[in-house]
């Protein structure tokens, strides 16, 4: 499974910015089985899972996220998107996508910069 993912860039505090996940056209017919993921990496930290949903549709956010992050998935074009509002600075990080059906893909990262 080959993961595209766009839509980081540079913020201010408050905004919003959405992030787009895209499996690769050989990928799309199984691509409703997936298990799918947004996770980021912040400068001397660990990879943390941001937000999960599942091949059945559902949901799950970090605490830190909850309320102004939302996940969704449309199975057909086979994207992930990440809705990402009141951005807050300590949300600056590369995030990465995953795909995980059995085994586990990982998008190249999307780097987001909320500034104070």
């Amino acid at each position: 499974v080959q993961l595209q993912a766009s839509g980081g860039g540079l913020v201010q505090a408050g905004g919003s910015l959405r992030l787009s996940c895209a499996a690769s056209r050989t990928s799309r017919i199984i691509f409703k089985d997936y298990d799918m993921g947004w996770y980021r990496q912040a400068p001397g930290k660990q990879r943390e899972a941001v937000a999960t949903i599942t091949s059945e549709g559902n949901t799950n956010y970090d605490d830190s996220v909850k309320g102004r992050f939302t996940i969704s998935r449309d199975n057909a074009k086979g994207t992930v998107t990440l809705q990402m509002n009141s951005l807050k600075p300590e949300d600056t990080a590369i995030y990465y996508c995953r795909a995980t059906y059995g085994l586990v893909w990982w998008g190249q990262g999307t780097l987001v910069t909320v500034s104070s």
